[in-house]
């Protein structure tokens, strides 16, 4: 019987069933990997990047074939792994682009979609190699456009693909003289082949016989073996995976009507695979009614190997589990003797933080000031005997010391009033001294540093003395307003010089998400040049609203 359309529930149960046979079979293709290099991979390479693919095909319906090319590039293209996978992940991609929009796929958008799946794998590779997967699938494209301009059954396309794709693959190691020296053939050709062996049995109910073209001899499971694996479920829609095969089909079955099952099955669940001849049907599907998917499949003939699993039950059990080795592992590991919060608002900030030791950041500043649960939380979520909060602004001491009060151990509250101060008490932090020692310390540290703040006016208005119109810019002391300007360089020069003393020693700035890194640096250098006593470091802070945020010590 001629084929010369496919829609997108048939392009789906091909993706599904290549998958599947190419995940039985990635050991083999594993052991035939000595190009690029000997790592033994390919196979689980690109069975990893096609099973991403499975992935979201099943995370929803489709109403047509170019849906489905679309979302199976889509997951190829966010699982792929080595080269071989990216490569996969690219003939894909090109596949999709050819079937964009269609609702059903005839010999003139296969032909399309080989060619653009060949070209599309070939650009993302800088400098192609022949008598590898790329010759393997330009090949076929080839031969499938020379044989579709004689006939449009879509079987016979396949077999094309099959038949042209094997012949070429055994012609690789006369192009890549590694592979006639190792006495095998292409690993990623031979992925490739096997994808489109079950790729062509869904679509015309054949057993599966991937050809041998090397020494290994590989598994030939069903088409419709689909690696089920309930545990990287993320969400459950459908409970129950039902599983059965159509063992003894009524003698005048139809292949029709083993189509029209695998519709009805989509309309009630899903990852649903109908796969087999008309001598045996294998059939797959999460549903929520499986008595249901039995009652449809008995239309055809008498049902065997019944499996049914409740994946909810499945997923309590491994959640269960889940906590339960967090627990243990939890009460396993002992408690340290101190850990530190700080409050931060940029990631270059944060990652200072970080990078001196601080075991959790909570965001904040100076108009996102986190609440006592958000300090409680990351101060309860450290596992240490005793905790110091570093608020880094005037507004978030009380909360901490609320938080303080409610914790369920000792909470040391340093009243750091800006970034600068926080970052000297974490430096002056002592991991072999008493709680009260390291919190003193830290307090004389803090006090140390003056801080200054470049920031803007949001509206006009009049305060201590200085006529500020909105866009002004403003420089802050110590939180106290100094100078009022209109530009961002002359206010940080002006805050500097009322700032910087014959004792002062080191000057370090804080650029915000509002100031380019080259005009940081070229006013740190100009900063340098006046104050030649002092040391001056610029890091890219990354805060909102202040431009700059400087200590003075």
């Amino acid at each position: 019987m001629s084929i010369t359309t496919i829609d997108g529930l048939m392009l789906k149960e091909m993706f599904l069933s290549g998958a599947a046979l190419l995940d039985k079979n990635r050991q083999t293709v594993d052991a035939l990997n000595v190009f690029p290099v000997p790592d033994g991979d390919t196979g689980t390479n690109m069975s990893q990047t096609i099973l991403s693919a499975v992935k979201e095909l099943g995370s929803r319906s489709f109403s047509g074939a170019g849906d489905v090319a679309a979302a199976a590039a889509k997951g190829a293209l966010k699982g792929a792994r080595g080269n071989s996978g990216v490569i996969l992940s690219q003939i894909l991609r090109g596949f999709s682009k050819a079937l964009d929009g269609a609702d059903n796929m005839d010999a003139a958008l296969l032909t399309k979609a080989l060619r653009l799946g060949a070209d599309t794998a070939y650009k993302a590779v800088m400098k192609p190699k022949e008598g590898t997967i790329l010759t393997v699938i330009r090949v076929i494209a080839e031969e499938v456009e020379r044989e579709s301009a004689r006939t449009d059954d879509l079987g016979a396309l396949t077999g094309v693909i099959l038949e042209q794709g094997d012949a070429i693959l055994r012609r690789t190691p006369e192009m890549l003289p590694v592979l006639k020296q190792a006495g095998v053939v292409d690993s990623g050709g031979k992925g490739l082949m096997v994808f489109f062996a079950g790729f062509r049995a869904a679509l015309v109910g054949e057993p599966i016989d991937t050809p041998a073209t090397d020494a290994v001899t590989a598994p030939r499971p069903l088409p419709g073996d689909y690696v089920d694996d309930h545990s990287k479920l993320e969400e459950i829609t459908f409970a129950y995976c039902t599983e059965f095969i159509v063992s003894h089909p009524r003698p005048d079955m139809k292949d029709s009507e083993v189509a029209r099952l695998r519709k009805r099955l989509e309309r009630i669940g899903d990852c649903v695979v109908v796969v087999g001849d008309l001598e045996i049907v294998k059939v797959h599907v999460h549903t929520n009614e499986p008595g249901k998917a039995l009652q449809m499949a008995l239309e055809l003939g008498e049902l065997d190997n019944i499996k049914i699993d409740n994946m909810l039950e499945e997923f309590r059990e491994r959640q269960a589990e889940r906590e339960k080795q967090a627990a243990e592992a939890a009460a396993a590991e002992p408690n340290k003797p101190f850990g530190i919060v700080a409050v931060a608002l940029g990631e270059g900030i944060s990652s200072i933080f970080r990078d001196l030791g601080v075991d959790r950041v909570v965001d904040g500043g100076q108009t996102m000031n986190p609440s006592t649960e958000d300090l409680l939380e990351a101060v309860e979520s450290i596992r240490a005997d005793e905790v110091f909060v570093l608020p880094n602004n005037s507004n978030i001491i009380l909360a901490a010391q609320q938080a303080a009060e409610l914790a369920d151990r000792k909470v040391w509250v340093v009243p750091t009033k800006s970034v600068p101060m926080g970052i000297s008490a974490a430096v002056a932090f002592m991991g072999d001294v008493s709680g009260e020692e390291n919190f003193e310390a830290m307090q004389e540290a803090a006090s140390r540093v003056h801080t200054a703040s470049i920031t803007y006016a949001v509206r006009d208005t009049n305060f201590d003395g200085y006529d500020i119109h909105e866009g002004d810019v403003m420089g802050l002391i110590d939180n106290k307003l100094s100078c009022v300007g209109s530009g961002i360089e002359e206010v940080t020069k002006n805050v500097l010089a009322e700032m910087v003393t014959d004792e002062s020693e080191l000057i370090t700035m804080f650029y915000g998400q509002d100031v380019q890194a080259s005009a940081a640096e070229a006013l740190q250098g100009e900063l340098q040049a006046q104050y030649s006593a002092c040391d001056i470091t610029l890091y890219e802070g990354g805060q909102p609203l202040y431009y700059y945020v400087i200590s003075v010590e």
